[in-house]
């Protein structure tokens, strides 16, 4: 199961596990992409909004008993608006999305990821590990599902189900900035202006699959993935290697 497989990280990763054998289930909001998505790779696509109580539970009627690898991939950051000048709406989206929307996934597919042994994946981000200039938002959603992927692990202590977390840092997609900037192509591409080889979807799919497919008795508790121009959160580089 990949939510947020419409796009971006979710997509490639959704078509990296059905290359290593997995049916996929396919889910995100917009399902003509993910019936397109489910056909090239032989998965299955379920529309869902991870924010509303009814989708989430057809994906666990859907997925049935048991489920070998559950993609937490589903969120976003909506906005870059200081602090003082916050828009608390595409805050609490934020957080409907990427903290509320995971735990409520998690929880729905919880017994069957238990039954299979399973794996799970939080997709989370560099954002997590601390504050930048207009993040709070988005840093604050990021840092709180961190939250959730942490305590499960220490509640799931006696059950055969691993919980992992992977942090990517600055990934060129096709939709993530321009969501964020509210559909403003020029704000979007200052992001990536002038920095060489940012990480692509497939860096992190890649990164994804290796890590849930793992021995059963090995966990990778964090990995956090980032391209060479960016050494920290807040310090990129831009321009030519000499």
């Amino acid at each position: 199961m990949v939510t947020g497989a419409s796009s971006g990280i979710g997509a490639a990763t959704a078509r990296l596990l059905a290359a290593q054998g997995f049916e996929v289930v396919c889910a995100a909001r917009r399902l003509d992409r993910i019936r397109a998505l489910a056909d090239e790779i032989g998965g299955r696509a379920l529309a869902c909004d991870v924010t509303v109580e009814a989708d989430v539970a057809a994906l666990s009627e859907a997925v049935g008993t048991t489920l070998e690898v559950l993609v937490n991939n589903a969120g976003g950051a909506f906005g870059q608006e200081p602090v003082a000048s916050a828009d608390t709406d595409a805050w609490q989206r934020m957080y409907a999305v990427n903290v509320i929307g995971t735990e409520r996934v998690t929880r729905a597919l919880l017994p069957a990821l238990v039954e299979a042994r399973g794996a799970i994946v939080f997709v989370t981000s560099v954002a997590a590990d601390g504050p930048y200039e207009g993040g709070a938002g988005y840093c604050g959603a990021k840092a709180a599902e961190r939250m959730i992927a942490g305590t499960l692990r220490l509640e799931l202590f006696d059950q055969p189900v691993r919980v992992t977390e992977i942090c990517p840092g600055m990934v060129h997609t096709e939709e993530f900035s321009l969501t964020r900037f509210g559909g403003d192509q020029a704000k979007a591409d200052a992001i990536y202006a002038g920095v060489p080889d940012p990480l692509v979807a497939e860096d992190v799919a890649e990164a994804i699959v290796w890590m849930a497919t793992r021995p059963r008795h090995v966990n990778i508790d964090r990995l956090t993935i980032r391209p060479v121009a960016q050494p920290a959160q807040h310090k990129v580089f831009r321009g030519t290697y000499s």
